[in-house]
């Protein structure tokens, strides 16, 4: 799998034309370097000259490595270093490793690297445990710990220091809360990836004060690793940053981890499974990576419209990320552990997360499934948010909901907060439960005789209550939702992908989404009725239909090859 990581890297690169990589080396000449987009794209080629490929960017990357290196000392303008001292580290230590560039060459890169003062080089330095920094001090101390172990300096107090004050922000499941973000409104990516930059950190070799604090984390937090992956390989919707193609990178460096210590513990049969995981989330990546133009979002809107995207997400920098955050997770693989097998679909899994996570998991068979009961308004909506099957297009149901006010850039004004949801008809029309004025509170939660199921508690508009039900089966989903009067399942249906849209029919009771060679399935035993409402997802766009009935109604989706 190492050399497939390789190869995703490279395909990541050729986004960025011979003519891209020489504006961008002068913009960095004339204004300095402003941000990590430049030394991330810097260290991505020379990854892949130590590996033999894209040998004719040599003299470019020189450059490119002279202005980065220097960029961390003297008159500098700070440029999230904390993110690019590591990468230029690393990558030099491929460098060294492949014998790519001469030996005085690599010792002027050097002896650059090795005049960083963390407390000038670094955006973020702790202070103390009581230092309120969340993440950017963990990318500070790995990039402490890189140069370390190439003997370049490196702090180890430092290191140390900055780790300080981290394990204040794990919850009770250890996963890593964001105290940048609203209390309860956690981003799914920051989770990953901080346990990522700790598994990345004891593999580099650290040793300090808090290894065992470190381990701990990872080792009581790996099954929700593994467990909240979805079908398709991707890591949970939610928050800021989320459905990007480098999302997945650290939910590797993570199953890579994991996948290395159950080997070590002679536990083959997790070993293998954690590799497979692992598989999965590559062959996520390649998906995206092989459709043509590359995006570096998960959609099909031109780049150049920023669809999808909040405003420091722009290609320049987050389509390189794709391949930094893969160079993570090939450092840590072991081509040694072995491949498990694929999934026999008997799998049944229920679970929720903490308070400050509120999202609940299902999962039997070739299908998936990801609510939210207290969604951010700014990056998603309350309800049932994704439902995947196994191999098909992950957008073709949904694969993240359509918020009420999106941080991120869309194309429609005042678009409608949008999940699989219940809703209720008053005199002014439906109201959604995906409404960021709905409250939802986890009723139950089962899973047993090859069904997953939760049952959620809605409060909508003027206190009117409605109860949802959910399972997975092997058979797909089903959703039933009761209340008073007329009760509806709002049903958001992809019509928009930013370049195609898929086919629809409806008969009335049957609703069918042709996308990609496959169907969405939609059944009622209710009646199916369209709506005017269009919310904007970061996949793209999503009508709302309404599955109505009289105080109970019922959808059952299922998704197959379109014959």
């Amino acid at each position: 799998m190492k050399d497939r990581y390789i190869r995703l890297m490279e395909m990541a690169l050729s986004a960025y034309s011979d003519e891209m990589i020489s504006d961008y080396i002068e913009r960095v000449r004339e204004m300095g370097n402003t941000e990590h987009g430049f030394p991330r794209l810097t260290a991505n080629i020379g990854i892949l000259i130590a590996h033999g490929i894209r040998c004719d960017l040599k003299p470019r990357f020189a450059e490119m490595m002279e202005l980065c290196c220097r960029s961390f000392i003297g008159e500098f303008r700070k440029a999230a270093n904390e993110f690019s001292v590591r990468e230029i580290v690393l990558c030099l230590k491929e460098i060294e490793d492949a014998e790519a560039f001469d030996k005085e060459t690599v010792k002027g890169w050097r002896k650059l690297l090795s005049e960083i003062k963390p407390e000038e080089c670094y955006n973020v330095v702790v202070g103390g445990e009581d230092d309120d920094a969340t993440n950017f001090a963990i990318f500070g101390a790995v990039s402490e710990l890189a140069r370390y172990s190439l003997g370049l300096g490196g702090d180890l107090d430092f290191v140390d220091r900055q780790l300080s004050c981290q394990f204040k922000w794990l919850d009770e499941n250890m996963m890593y809360c964001d105290n940048k973000a609203e209390y309860c409104h956690q981003p799914m990516l920051y989770e990953l990836l901080s346990r990522g930059l700790f598994a990345l950190l004891l593999h580099l070799g650290y040793n300090g004060k808090y290894k065992e604090a470190i381990d701990d984390c990872l080792r009581k937090s790996a099954h929700l690793t593994l467990n909240m992956q979805s079908v398709s390989g991707e890591i949970p919707y939610g928050g800021r940053s989320a459905q990007f193609i480098h999302n997945e990178g650290w939910l590797l460096a993570l199953l890579e981890y994991e996948a290395n210590r159950c080997m070590a513990e002679n536990d083959l049969a997790l070993a293998a499974k954690y590799k497979r995981a692992a598989k999965l989330a590559l062959d996520n990546t390649e998906y995206w990576l092989s459709r043509a133009p590359i995006r570096h979002v998960k959609n099909r809107f031109p780049t150049e419209s920023g669809y999808g995207c909040e405003s420091y997400a722009y290609f320049d920098k987050y389509m390189i990320t794709a391949a930094s955050n893969l160079f993570a997770a090939y450092l840590i693989s072991n081509d040694s552990v072995p491949l498990g097998e694929e999934d026999d679909g008997r799998e049944t899994l229920a679970f929720a997360l903490s308070p400050r996570f509120h999202k609940v998991f299902l999962k039997c068979g070739e299908y998936f499934a990801e609510l939210d009961t207290n969604a951010d308004p700014k990056h998603d909506a309350s309800g049932l948010g994704r439902v995947h099957k196994k191999g098909a297009p992950p957008a073709i149901c949904i694969s993240s909901p359509c918020p009420a006010a999106p941080k991120f850039k869309v194309d429609l004004a005042s678009p409608t907060p949008l999940a699989i949801c219940p809703c209720v008809k008053s005199e002014r029309g439906w109201m959604l439960g995906s409404s960021p004025e709905a409250n939802h509170a986890l009723a139950s939660l089962s899973a047993d005789g090859g069904v997953a199921a939760a049952t959620i508690s809605s409060t909508l508009e003027n206190g009117v209550t409605a109860l949802t039900r959910h399972t997975v089966s092997e058979g797909g989903v089903m959703v039933e939702a009761t209340s008073d009067g007329e009760v509806g399942i709002a049903l958001p249906v992809f019509c928009f992908d930013g370049e195609s849209r898929p086919r629809l029919y409806s008969n009335g009771r049957s609703l069918h989404v042709y996308y990609g060679g496959w169907v969405c399935k939609y059944k009622t035993n209710g009646k199916f009725t369209r709506t005017s409402l269009i919310g904007t997802s970061r996949c793209g766009h999503y009508r709302a239909y309404i599955a109505e009935g009289r105080a109970s109604v019922r959808v059952e989706i299922r998704i197959e090859r379109e014959r």
